[in-house]
């Protein structure tokens, strides 16, 4: 009887997590996991190395420069900042949740992460190095060496393991648990009324076209200006730069939403300032949707749960110079 009753009761359990999981199945938006397979030593290094201006010919540029780890992966600069202080032409994207797209770069030039790390570090107007010169110097510090030989398993510094080791850190740098995973994982107080009636302006209107899935967007590359064209402030045209087709001019890679009220200004070109200003423009030019000044507020307030916990972690202390003397710290 006893062993009845227990069936009877985890067949129940597993009843009602089934109707748990279809009906998060069913959103168009699924929570965040957290990272799972992860080689922590390399992503030790690989944080080290992120973190080091030492990768760029000034000596003053790292990776976290423009996608810094205090303010949502991002610069919040209407276009980044790179060598000699020149304007770059792009906003700079999130890293965060990064590893969830399909592709890096707003138009999707780099498959994966490992691709995306080499590109600032050899491009003139961002870190402005070379890869031979940022192996010469990474191979240049004691500390280095080491940690690379315990990594690696042997004496070899080359940009392949550079860029493996930056893109393995960059991994680790997903933000679950955000007050909207709560409420798709079953906390029905996790989000508001008005914040729950903005995400289902959200669907309805037709925003989950293109964002959707774990990172709320990053999974495919669409026109800017459907509706209406995009009247673009940097000359940018987007994917075509890559493909070569007139078909993808103002074509980019779906931006995440994930985070989004602390990745600020919005668009490829930086030029809205505030959600509630992106929000209008993204319905005029795509969805061809005028919305009321409350169904804006609603969808910000929306938009502003999907903000998850974000990393944590001790900032590395960098190896010292050559000659042993200790290195200034660029983040204290």
């Amino acid at each position: 009887m006893r062993i009845t009753q227990c069936l009877q009761q985890a067949l129940l359990g597993v009843s009602i997590a089934a109707v748990a999981v279809g009906v998060r199945a069913e959103e168009p938006i699924q929570p965040i996991q957290p990272v799972k397979e992860i080689n922590q030593a390399l992503a030790e290094l690989g944080k080290k190395l992120y973190f080091d201006p030492r990768l760029s010919k000034s000596g003053f540029i790292s990776c976290n420069s423009c996608h810094n780890l205090s303010m949502g992966g991002t610069d919040n600069l209407k276009t980044s900042i790179g060598d000699k202080w020149q304007q770059g032409p792009i906003n700079s994207p999130t890293v965060l949740n990064s590893s969830l797209s399909v592709a890096q770069f707003w138009d999707g030039r780099a498959a994966d992460l490992k691709e995306q790390a080499g590109g600032p570090i050899a491009n003139p107007g961002e870190m402005a190095s070379s890869h031979t010169l940022a192996v010469d110097v990474v191979a240049s510090i004691p500390g280095y060496v080491r940690e690379f030989k315990l990594v690696f398993g042997g004496n070899e510094i080359n940009i392949d393991r550079i860029t493996d080791a930056i893109a393995e850190f960059e991994k680790t740098l997903v933000t679950p648990n955000s007050r909207f995973d709560q409420w798709l994982l079953g906390d029905a107080d996790a989000i508001s009324t008005f914040e729950r009636e903005g995400y289902e302006l959200f669907k309805t209107s037709g925003c989950v076209a293109c964002h959707n899935g774990e990172a709320v967007g990053g999974n495919s590359f669409q026109k800017m200006g459907i509706v209406e064209p995009y009247q673009t402030q940097n000359g940018v045209e987007g994917r075509v730069a890559v493909t070569g087709k007139d078909a993808d001019r103002f074509t980019f890679k779906v931006p995440t939403l994930r985070n989004v009220e602390l990745t600020y200004p919005y668009f490829h070109d930086g030029e809205a300032e505030t959600l509630t200003e992106a929000t209008d423009v993204m319905g005029r030019l795509q969805l061809g949707r005028q919305f009321s000044d409350e169904e804006n507020a609603k969808i910000v307030a929306f938009l502003k749960t999907l903000t998850g916990d974000q990393p944590q972690f001790l900032m590395p202390i960098l190896p010292p110079s050559v000659d042993g003397t200790p290195r200034p710290q660029p983040f204290d």
